[in-house]
């Protein structure tokens, strides 16, 4: 089956919903250890940049190793916290429609490649569709994934205006 797990659709509600958000908004913290709205979608652009290698990557390589990565020092070393949000949110938005580019013309056959995933990796969901190990799984778990996070910048975003 030829999908994005909508991918696109997300993105672009989600930009649409963002896009006016104020910049100082979008940079508190609930707390110091705590990531802002905009350190969140630093780690989505870290995300999608993390998994648009792996989806290509799949599609030619036998035996992929998804490795994880640093999340916490990804999000200091890029300094989000003192990025424009604009600009992060565009990134954020092309680089979404980009794998659902991707997810789509995967085809279905490619989905279903079984990958080596390391015991590491930490799916984001019981309610994921696709069978665990392959491709596809990892295609979905993106989607919802992203969704959890779109969520707490919600969250987030409506404290700051209360």
């Amino acid at each position: 089956m030829r999908t994005d797990f909508n991918l696109r659709e997300i993105t672009l509600q989600a930009f649409e919903e963002f896009i006016l958000v104020d910049d100082k908004d979008t940079a508190v913290k609930p707390a110091p250890d705590k990531w802002s709205a905009k350190e969140i979608l630093g780690h989505l652009i870290d995300s999608a940049s993390n998994n648009h290698g792996r989806f290509v990557r799949a599609q030619f390589e036998e035996n992929l190793s998804i490795e994880g990565y640093k999340q916490n020092e990804w999000v200091d070393a890029q300094d989000y916290q003192n990025q424009e949000w604009q600009d992060l949110l565009i990134m954020w938005r092309q680089f979404n429609l980009l794998l659902s580019n991707l997810m789509f013309n995967t085809s279905p056959s490619m989905r279903e490649k079984k990958l080596s995933i390391p015991n590491a990796f930490q799916p984001s969901g019981p309610d994921l569709k696709e069978a665990p190990g392959t491709l596809g799984y990892l295609m979905e778990d993106y989607v919802v994934h992203l969704k959890k996070h779109l969520g707490q910048i919600r969250n987030l975003l409506s404290q700051t205006n209360d």
